[in-house]
This record gives C-alpha cells, structure tokens and sequence, in this order.
C-alpha cells in the first residue's frame, strides 16, 4: 500500500496531429488524436470542421463572459521599476509551457495592464 501511495500519476499521454480547421485566414487548430482507426479519426475531423462556427477560438467569440472571470491583474506599485534579470536557459516543459502562454498572449486571452 506504501509503494502504491509513493507511486507517482501521471496523466495519460496519447500521440495527437494537429489540424487547422480554418480554411481562410487565421488560426483555428485542434488536436486529434492519433490512436483512433483512420475512419472515425476522419469523420471527427470532418464533424469538427462542419461545426467549426460554435467553438469560441478568441475572446471575442465570447461575448456574455464576465470579465472579472477572465482578466488577471498583478497589484504592481507604479513607483517602482521592474527588475529585469539575466536571460536563464529553461527546461524543455517550462519552455512548453512559456510557449502556451504566449500563444494565449498573442490569442487575445491574456493583456498587459
């Protein structure tokens, strides 16, 4: 049972292919998935473009959102200046996840106040 307790979880980790539904300009990318057999995996992605029109893929797409939901704010005193450090190398998953908040950054989730 102690081995069982100390036993680390690690969350199910499946092959996925991007694809971008967006068939003018812009960005509308969801991932699928890799294990399915090639049929279902095809009607998901058809399914998925079809009804492309019902996913929210900024914010702006979500117009009833209460905004004291999704604004963040840092209570930063206007008197003082940021301190800016030496550049760090990172490991490869904080790289990850540096590159998932600047994809939400640049998304429109997430602004400088």
């Amino acid at each position: 049972m102690i081995a069982q307790e100390e036993h680390e979880m690690k969350p199910h980790q499946e092959e996925t292919e991007l694809i971008d539904l967006e068939t003018g300009e812009g960005k509308k990318e969801v991932k699928v998935g890799t294990g399915m057999i090639a049929p279902i995996r095809q009607d998901l992605i058809t399914l998925l473009e079809e009804y492309q029109d019902i996913f929210a893929w900024s914010y702006q797409d979500m117009p009833g959102l209460d905004l004291h939901i999704v604004q963040h704010r840092l209570p930063l005193n206007p008197g003082c200046s940021p301190v800016k450090q030496k550049l760090r190398r990172m490991r490869p998953e904080m790289s990850l996840k540096i590159k998932e908040v600047r994809k939400q950054f640049d998304a429109g989730f997430l602004a400088v106040a």
